[in-house]
């Protein structure tokens, strides 16, 4: 793969335009900026991320997890962009925009999650393969290919989706983004059900479109219908790694599942003795001057999110060449060694075993599940029926630009539903759930 191809300006939807206007802002940068201002974006201020959403004490949720994300990769895209003008001496001009490419893909990289955290997508799959959508296939003769996508449900395919569809009333190519920041979400470039990976890029009723912007991009394909990486897509992935590991151990403090000796155990093993003797010293002298607990932790993930950046800008430029060439393989947090490597290992041991699996992280994964299942029932029931009374009265709920159509065929009628839960903040969906099985009425007076 080569740079020309990888950088493009060219839009979705806007294949044929021809770039003529001058603007302050780089083209990349308007894609951040697009969404930026977007209602999807904002919408994730009211989805679970990990822990369920704050009372008294703020945690994370998708908007600022994302938001974050887009912080790290930015230093990580400027990082490379630095190697590539460098010392790889790459002669093209878009370089200098690469830090705003992959922060432009990492606000974007959740914004096909459904509510209530990471049981939300099984949740949705849940129903196509094991609820009653299971007889769905076969009365509607969905085909082989279609049928993975509802029995799979995949963010990542969702996001590519929210990014690159024209959505009823809306116009042509979605956000209209740049092919460059759209394939740089593409983690999984291929369709569901290929080579058994359970994780895919698009949905059947985006295939033309993926194939467009890795064609355009140059991307190499692996196998049939298997293509390798976007290069920055690693960096996306770095960035959403670093953080969510080592967020998630200093919201875990803030609410107390972990406590303040195990807290700083976790992220100072990140920090050799020697090899960082200096961010060592320098966070024992910032713990004698400074008496808040939160900001002690605080100025340690700080440092150990840097010492993590120059890692994987290390180990990106270490396996350049088998990057470019499709034939790097894991992420780039795989790769580290030594004890950053150990402690990485520790912290994802410590993360699944007593942060994921906290009570107050199970009971709103429960909650997720039983909500979005019913709506998903209720709902697919409606678009495949609208005939009836109760089918109507629902589908008023869903919004115009969701809506499929009566000539559409049962797959889409049933992504348009897919569409509208997928998007929905874990409050609406809540109450949407309450008001359709009647609970709260007794509350009410008529």
């Amino acid at each position: 793969m080569n740079w020309d191809k990888l950088l493009s300006t060219k839009r979705t939807g806007q294949e044929e335009r021809v770039l003529t206007g001058k603007h302050q802002r780089t083209q990349f940068q308007r894609d951040y900026d697009r969404l930026i201002f977007s209602s999807p974006f904002r919408r994730m201020q009211d989805k679970t991320q990990v822990f369920p959403l704050p009372g008294s004490v703020f945690v994370h949720n998708r908007l600022t997890h994302s938001l974050e994300v887009a912080s790290v990769g930015r230093s990580l895209g400027h990082n490379i962009a630095e190697f590539l003008l460098e010392e790889k001496k790459v002669d093209n001009a878009l370089v200098h925009e690469i830090g705003s490419i992959v922060g432009t893909a990492c606000l974007a990289h959740d914004l096909g999650n459904p509510p209530f955290g990471h049981s939300g997508e099984s949740a949705l799959s849940h129903y196509f393969k094991w609820g009653d959508g299971k007889k769905l296939k076969a009365e509607y003769a969905i085909s082989d290919a279609q049928w993975n996508d509802l029995v799979e449900f995949e963010g990542n395919a969702n996001a590519f989706r929210i990014l690159t569809h024209q959505f009823k009333g809306r116009r042509k190519g979605g956000f209209s983004l740049t092919y460059s920041s759209v394939a740089s979400i593409l983690k999984y470039p291929y369709a569901s059900g290929m080579a058994n990976k359970k994780k895919y890029g698009f949905f059947q009723s985006e295939k033309e479109m993926f194939e467009q912007v890795v064609q355009e991009l140059g991307l190499l394909q692996t196998a049939p219908g298997i293509y390798c990486r976007h290069p920055l897509v690693y960096l996306v992935e770095a960035a959403d790694d670093i953080c969510y590991q080592i967020m998630d151990v200093e919201d875990a403090h803030k609410l107390r599942i972990l406590d303040t000796q195990r807290t700083k155990d976790i992220l100072m093993a990140f920090l050799a003795e020697e090899e960082d003797k200096s961010t060592r010293d320098k966070i024992e002298e910032v713990s004698c001057e400074v008496t808040d607990i939160n900001e002690q932790i605080a100025f340690v993930r700080a440092s150990v999110i840097g010492k993590l950046v120059g890692a994987c800008t290390q180990i990106f430029k270490d396996n350049y060449d088998a990057i470019m060439s499709g034939t790097f393989t894991n992420s780039l947090i795989d790769h580290l060694t030594g004890k950053t490597k150990a402690a990485a290992e520790y912290c994802a041991q410590v993360s699944f075993k007593e942060i994921y699996r906290h009570q107050s992280v199970v009971e709103i994964e429960i909650s997720g599940f039983k909500i979005l299942g019913s709506l998903l029932h209720e709902f697919s029931k409606a678009v495949l029926s609208r005939e009836d009374k109760y089918s109507s009265m629902l589908l008023a709920f869903i919004p115009e630009q969701y809506s499929a159509g009566n000539q559409a065929t049962a797959y889409h009628k049933l992504q348009s539903v897919l569409d509208f839960i997928s998007g929905m903040t874990d409050v609406y969906a809540l109450d949407l759930y309450r008001k359709i099985n009647g609970i709260g009425l007794a509350d009410k007076r008529f």
